[in-house]
């Protein structure tokens, strides 16, 4: 029996009628990371439902999530507005100094002659956060009117894409590293708009994480009848068929392994086309551009007419000279062990991926979860190096630029996440199981609503 969540006569028709209530079918789903087939149990706000081989969160369901998400994203939205009409970070020293807005950490650098560094900066901390947050007002907006907008389904397709490349979060500790750098030989003063950033990036995370791509999909589209003769506890290409990787409707695929979801028409296969070979083209891309990012400079210092190029490293011995050692472990793990980590482990995923079993395939599927998550935050010092170059320019008596190591980095860290994002997880199950891990319902947690 299922159990109908306590909201009131009141809730708006989409955030009163979750998919357990609007439908008495049994709702399938594959697990995007091992490609077992589950059906999805009853859930109550703050409850998820988890695959029972490999624990990858299914589906997470959140009470009044049209309502909440169009909060967050109009409340996030205000915030960047604000934090793009203030002065963002002020310096002086020796009775020169230099305001900014938060716009100039990305268009200084092309006068700097790094374009695309400079769109890097601007798109991964305000074009596609805002993208996202239109969207997503967008969506709930024409939820609870219980009439979806136009062009909808191609709007909320694109959020699930988005998420990757926002880093406002990244941007915040790139910018208290500068700040760092720089408190003990310049004034600074914290403007507006660093502080409506915070609360920014803050929002921004809160949003994406109540998004209920499941309620907001069947909501839309509702939810097809899954593949007759569709089996449970059973991998999904022995069948035939393959979940969406963005709206999770299991579909069946012709005979060459392809097609299209009935729901959301995103392009479908049964794995990756050519997974292991572009993963493993991108990862010796990204090793050959590590080598100049960390043999070239990253920036130049000029302090009274005397130049001095930094490179990755030398920036990490700086600030422990400085005795900011917390500081300098930030930039140490992000610069260095993050990007260096991320290479070894996807290569060793690429070796080692045909050889899995039972015993190993729980724990390569974390160490790629932790790959992919981890990926992002290498941007930190490419952010340390815009605020300073836009923050930091008193002509001969100080000043900072851009080095060719910038560009490099940058080059990194995009490429080592789309290797991530390229590698199928579910080539690590691709192997006869024992029967045990069989379970036919996904598990059942509690998590915080």
């Amino acid at each position: 029996m299922i159990k109908r969540p306590n909201l009131t006569v009141n809730t708006p028709l989409v955030d009163r009628s979750p998919p357990e209530v609007r439908t008495q079918r049994r709702r399938l789903r594959a697990c995007h990371e091992c490609d077992w087939v589950s059906a999805l149990p009853p859930l109550n706000s703050g409850e998820k439902a988890s695959c029972p081989r490999c624990s990858h969160v299914l589906v997470k369901r959140h009470r009044f999530p049209a309502q909440r998400s169009m909060a967050l994203a109009i409340a996030a939205l205000t915030a960047l507005v604000l934090a793009i009409s203030f002065p963002f970070i002020s310096f002086s020293v020796s009775g020169i100094g230099n305001r900014i807005e938060l716009s100039q950490t990305a268009t200084t650098l092309i006068g700097f002659h790094q374009p695309l560094v400079a769109i890097a900066v601007i798109m991964t901390i305000v074009v596609l956060p805002a993208v996202y947050l239109l969207g997503v007002i967008w969506l709930q907006f024409g939820l609870l009117r219980d009439r979806p907008l136009p062009y909808s389904r191609d709007i909320a397709r694109t959020l699930a894409h988005l998420i990757p490349w926002m880093m406002a979060d990244v941007f915040i500790i790139g910018a208290l590293v500068s700040l760092i750098k720089i408190v003990g030989i310049a004034q600074i003063e914290l403007g507006i708009s660093f502080w409506a950033f915070c609360a920014f990036a803050v929002l921004l995370l809160m949003t994406t994480q109540s998004i209920d791509a499941d309620w907001m999909w069947f909501s839309l589209e509702g939810e097809p009848l899954a593949p007759e003769g569709t089996q449970t506890g059973r991998p999904a290409a022995e069948q035939n068929l393959t979940g969406c990787p963005t709206c999770g409707l299991i579909n069946r695929l012709s005979d060459q392994g392809r097609g299209y979801c009935s729901r959301c028409h995103e392009k479908l296969h049964q794995r990756l086309p050519h997974s292991l070979q572009r993963t493993w083209a991108l990862l010796g891309a990204s090793a050959i551009m590590y080598i100049p990012a960390n043999v070239y400079p990253i920036m130049t210092t000029t302090s009274l007419g005397h130049s001095s190029p930094s490179t990755i490293i030398g920036g990490v011995v700086q600030l422990i000279q400085m005795g900011s050692w917390p500081i300098a472990a930030v930039i140490f793990i992000a610069s260095v062990i993050v990007p260096v980590g991320k290479l070894v482990a996807l290569t060793w995923l690429c070796i080692v991926v045909r050889r899995s079993n039972v015993l190993n395939a729980n724990s390569r599927t974390r160490l790629y979860r932790l790959t992919e998550f981890i990926g992002r935050w290498s941007m930190v010092d490419v952010f340390v190096v815009a605020i300073l170059v836009a923050l930091i320019r008193a002509g001969s008596l100080m000043s900072i630029t851009p080095g060719p190591a910038a560009l490099a980095f940058g080059c990194v860290v995009v490429l080592t996440m789309l290797a991530a994002m390229t590698f199928d997880p579910r080539l690590i199950w691709d192997l006869p199981l024992p029967s045990s891990t069989s379970r036919k319902t996904a598990t059942k947690d509690i998590v915080d609503g």
